[in-house]
């Protein structure tokens, strides 16, 4: 400011400030008035001095001044001032400061009114597209905004959407786009604290999210409110119900990333979006859901160290996730030890006195029950009685918990009867749970789990003491909580299991049908509750299938079949074969569910149904795979919208499983409506695309007139074994299946074999080249006398399968770890006219892992690339992948000799044979050759690999792998063609991953290869295999490996002892 050169005896001056950086509107608002006389002022000379104001906002303003002495140039200067002053948008915008300033001193409404009027008269001057009209908006919103906080203005929605407009008009890269941010948030937060709106404080976590990064410590938006603002909405976010929609964790992200490592609130965060996850696994099963809520507790814990005062709380939710949730799904020891271990750590952290002394007593309580209900060990269950007898002193009657400890110490001592049949247990069980129930109010949430834990106890009790009272009551207990719970309320699934508990116990005692038939009625309901999760869903339908089974009711083809769909619909949401492999394995009494259900149709003369059974439960991670992946990828070629909607009802439906939840009757009609809506809407899409040309099986496991394209070039034999019968069915090229019987075998036989034929081998490795296998000689010869005997009298005379020709083997469960294509007589003809002849004299013998990858590979073949021959070897992996191979090189020299000279061929070894370098050569060329290390990992089979220079090339690197050109691949190395255990009766090897990832026809090994004599078995194989095309152009052909397999067996059958000849294998076309 320039000042006039006469004397004057003081000077007044307005001191003016906007937060605002851009352009401004008016001179800003009264911070202050300078009052100081002119000599008074010149006395500071040059020197620069400050001036200090009343704090604002918070803020301490100061204005650094120099005083400097000048001849005025003319009064330009003062009438371009007094035209700025003058100005109306100018007047009427410090008019509105001045009277918010007097307001916001005062709290007279009447001031309030009047800057209000000024805003909104400049506002109404600054039409869309002025230069000051972001200002004008928040400059009138802000007002409006105060008078809201001090409950001086209502229309608070009409002040954010005028927030809103401003912010709109201040894209990111404007001066002011952080400002506006913050004011938009602040509104959003006042609204949410006086009316909870939910979607306010979604919005606020967004909007914080954006802000944060454009204030930096220490800046002045930082210091005028933006950390209280983010701190309420974090806060806020904490105190939410737990949500575990996308939307709701979505949510609890954003809150998480306004919390950076160092932030005091950063561990709440890491919880409560834990607590979100755990519930959406509980909805929809993910694993990587629940993993991934244990690695966020872990890191809480870490921030908590020993003396923190929530230290206990994170221990106790950690112990919490691995138990309730991970150990429950998966049922890995591990997990529940490390709960017990963290529960044990939070309950010294609690001794008694403390307020959480009886929760830490109750969860390690549980815990101890569930590791009791895994290994049996009484001293678990023992002791956690006694836990939960020290929590119900510290909950006596009147505390508002007491309830849940009356509940689990029943449910312990109901346990404890069961294993130990003491009836004083079980008598005390249902004492206590009728306590319990009165403590309950009617409304009570969860009073429905208490009346069927009753009646679970009252069943129980039943069966061992039948007094009928006991038996009705629980089945009107199950009856009154179906009538206490909405028709689409998740929980109802409970109520149906614990009525079929009800009525099956009395079954067992009275032995009445009806009572029999309404049990499966109740596993049909609770199997098809559609509001229930699909993996509880899955383990009832599991539960059907025993007890159909046990007591020989017709359902029990339709409760495997239900099993199956359900199973088929909860691993389609799993996005990768892993995450499918681990949801199947978490289901661990299912295992044997695919044998189980075609020796069930077996038993009921419906041999085709047996195959479309097997085939729909074996494999059924890649099974699945071929049928979701392929077809819907066919459907976004050809109907990407249709594809698209099907995708994200699929979506809707996962995420509206379990909103029913919640005492809030209301809320459950709306959640019931939607669920029933979106699921009408995925019905009708799916028979929309049923209707599509080619895609009327959609979703649908093949039939068994689709699985006999299988045969096409010959039979296939599936081996079934079950613990109910074990059986054989072939499929012929035409006509009904046929059933072959193995009436002297049963599953404990063949586990049996399972064991002694890797102990034969072993022995035999060990034995000289000219000693006789008899161990192996002798279980050979069981195997064709009881097994495959009886299947080739029926393709030879029911069949009339010619002799050389070509058979596929399709075994299961224990049927996989037998060399069933070596099967051998080994005894001279009764007639003394010569030996008799071995399965492989007979047919040329291939195994398929299942029809559909057998249909598959050959569909393939239709398409067929210039044929590129690779052969990598290592025989130096790198460390911890085993040993030096010292005959790897010279095998890949020996196979590049074999290869007809007009093929192109591609040698990897040595430092260029890393997993990388494989991959690609997997991914380049049709043919494969792979000599090196092969280990099967029959815990984690997508782990089992191959050992390279640098790195393992896993089955998981392989199955990812596009090859979509790969024809054949020799893999000569040790366990290619072996299972896996978790899930046995599922095809999880190397060799046949190679099949799935593309390629139609593999050799692979079923036990360790002795390098030194399998180069006689490749010398042969490739001999014959390419014999014929030394010729320039002659086409190699996969279709021919089986044959060639089986010709150099016999060939080297001077050279290489039994037990190495039987090792390979041939698997698909």
């Amino acid at each position: 400011m320039t000042l006039s050169s006469h004397p004057s005896p003081t000077l007044s001056m307005e001191i003016r400030a906007s937060f605002e950086l851009g352009r401004t509107l008016g001179n800003g608002e009264l911070i202050g008035i300078l009052e100081m006389s002119r000599d008074d002022l010149l006395d500071y000379g040059d020197e620069p001095f400050d001036l200090s104001f009343p704090p604002v906002c918070g803020v301490q303003p100061s204005l650094k001044v120099k005083v400097a002495s000048v001849h005025a140039c003319g009064n330009e200067d003062s009438e371009l001032f007094d035209s700025i002053v003058d100005c109306e948008l100018a007047r009427r915008t410090d008019a509105g400061h001045t009277r918010f300033a007097e307001y916001m001193a005062s709290e007279a409404v009447s001031d309030l009114n009047d800057a209000v009027e000024n805003f909104q008269s400049v506002l109404e001057q600054c039409p869309v597209g002025h230069p000051d009209r972001g200002a004008a908006l928040t400059n009138l919103a802000w007002s409006r905004l105060q008078g809201y906080i001090h409950n001086d203005l209502e229309d608070i929605d009409s002040t954010t959407s005028i927030f809103r407009d401003a912010l709109e008009l201040r894209s990111q890269d404007h001066l002011d786009h952080a400002l506006s941010l913050y004011y938009l948030t602040t509104a959003l937060n006042w609204r949410h604290s006086k009316e909870r709106t939910v979607v306010d404080i979604h919005d606020s976590a967004r909007l914080c999210r954006k802000l944060l990064p454009l204030c930096p410590e220490g800046t002045y938006l930082r210091r005028i409110g933006v950390d209280s603002a983010v701190d309420y909405v974090i806060c806020t976010c904490n105190n939410l119900p737990t949500d575990a929609s996308d939307e709701g964790i979505q949510l609890r992200r954003l809150v998480l990333k306004l919390c950076p490592p160092g932030h005091q609130r950063r561990p709440r965060a890491l919880n409560e979006l834990s607590r979100s996850l755990n519930r959406r696994f509980s909805q929809r099963g993910s694993i990587d859901d629940i993993d991934e809520s244990i690695q966020l507790r872990r890191e809480a814990v870490s921030l908590c160290p020993e003396g923190h005062p929530n230290r206990d709380t994170y221990l106790n939710d950690l112990a919490f996730s691995l138990s309730n949730y991970r150990f429950s799904h998966q049922g890995k020891s591990e997990d529940l030890d490390e709960a017990i271990s963290l529960y044990e750590e939070a309950l010294r952290l609690r001794p008694v006195g403390h307020k959480y002394c009886d929760s830490s007593l109750d969860n390690l309580g549980g815990a101890l029950v569930d590791r009791f209900n895994q290994r049996g060990d009484i001293n678990d269950l023992n002791r956690a009685i006694s836990l939960y007898r020290e929590a119900l002193v510290l909950r006596p009657p009147g505390h508002p918990t007491r309830d849940t400890t009356l509940n689990n110490l029943a449910l312990a001592l109901k346990t404890r009867y069961d294993k130990l049949d003491a009836s004083d247990d079980i008598n005390e069980a249902i004492d206590l749970y009728r306590e319990s129930l009165r403590l309950k109010q009617h409304d009570d949430s969860e009073h429905h789990i208490t009346l069927l834990n009753l009646s679970s106890a009252l069943s129980s009790r039943f069966t061992r003491t039948p007094k009928n009272e006991d038996v009705e009551e629980a089945i009107s207990l199950c009856q009154e909580s179906l009538a206490a719970l909405p028709s689409l309320h998740p929980n109802r699934f409970f109520s149906y299991m614990r009525l079929q508990e009800a009525y099956l116990s009395r079954y067992r005692v009275q032995h009445n049908p009806v009572d029999l038939s309404l049990a499966v009625e109740n596993f049909r309901l609770a199997s098809r509750h559609p509001t229930q999760g699909f993996p509880l869903r899955i383990n009832g339908a599991i539960n059907w299938t025993f007890a159909a089974e046990r007591h020989n009711h017709a359902s029990a083809q339709e409760a495997y079949k239900m099993f199956f769909e359900l199973l088929d619909r909860h691993l389609a949401t799993r996005s990768s074969i892993v995450a499918r492999r681990e949801a199947a394995a978490a289901f661990r009494h299912g295992n044997a569910l695919p044998v189980d259900a075609a020796s069930c149709a077996i038993r009921r003369d419906s041999l085709r149904e047996a195959i479309e059974l097997v085939e729909q439960g074996r494999g059924q991670q890649w099974s699945l795979a071929s049928r979701l992946r392929t077809p819907l990828e066919d459907l976004k070629m050809t109907h990407p919208k249709l594809a698209d909607t099907f995708s994200e009802l699929s979506k809707h439906i996962s995420d509206a499983q379990g909103r029913a939840v919640g005492a809030d009757r209301a809320a459950a009609d709306r959640a019931a409506i939607e669920y029933r809506r979106v699921t009408e809407q995925w019905d009708a899409a799916v028979a929309e695309i049923r209707n599509v040309q080619g895609f009327s099986r959609f979703l649908l496991p093949p039939s068994y007139d689709d699985l006999q394209m299988a045969a096409r070039h010959g039979p296939v034999i599936v081996l079934i074994a079950s613990k109910y019968s074990c059986n054989a069915v072939i499929v012929p090229k035409s006509g009904e299946p046929r059933h072959v019987p193995f009436p002297s075998l049963a599953l404990a036989d063949l586990e049996m074999l399972k064991v002694n034929f890797p102990r034969a081998i072993r022995h035999a490795s060990h034995m000289g080249p000219n000693e006789s296998r008899t161990d192996l000689i002798v279980l050979l010869r069981r195997i064709w006398d009881e097994i495959m005997l009886p299947i080739v009298k029926v393709l030879v005379h029911d069949l009339k399968v010619k002799p050389r020709s070509r058979i596929w083997l399709c075994p299961t469960a224990a049927f996989t770890s037998i060399p069933l294509h070596a099967a051998h007589p080994s005894r001279t003809k009764a007639d003394r006219s010569g030996r008799e002849l071995s399965l492989e004299d007979i047919y040329i013998v291939s195994y398929t892992p299942t029809l559909s990858a057998l249909i598959r590979a050959r569909k393939t073949m239709k398409t067929r690339a210039t044929p590129s021959f690779v052969a990598i070897g290592q025989s130096q992996p790198g460390a911890g992948q085993g040993t030096v191979l010292a005959t790897v090189d010279s095998e890949l020299e020996l196979v590049h000799t074999l290869v007809p000279p007009h093929i192109k061929f591609t040698s990897l070894s040595g430092e260029e044979a890393t997993q990388a370098g494989a991959l690609e050569a997997l991914r380049c060329n049709t043919w494969v050759h792979l000599a090196c290390h092969g280990k099967q990992d029959r815990e984690q089979p997508y782990n089992s690999r191959f050992a390279m220079r640098d790195k393992p090339l896993t089955l998981l690197d392989i199955m990812q792998n596009d090859t979509p050109q790969a024809e054949f691949a020799f893999l000569s190395a040790c366990h290619t063609a072996v299972g896996d255990e978790e899930t046995p009766d599922e095809v999880i090897h190397l060799a046949a991953g190679l099949q799935f990832s593309g390629f139609k026809s593999v050799i692979g090994t079923l036990w360790v290869v002795d390098d030194d004599v399998a180069r006689h078995v490749v010398e042969a194989f490739y001999t014959r295999l390419f014999k014929g095309l030394e010729e320039e152009g002659g086409m190699m052909d996969c279709t021919k490996a089986a044959s060639a397999l089986n010709h150099a067996t016999y060939t080297v059958k001077n050279k290489v002892p039994l037990e190495q000849r039987i090792v390979f294998v041939h698997i698909g076309v």
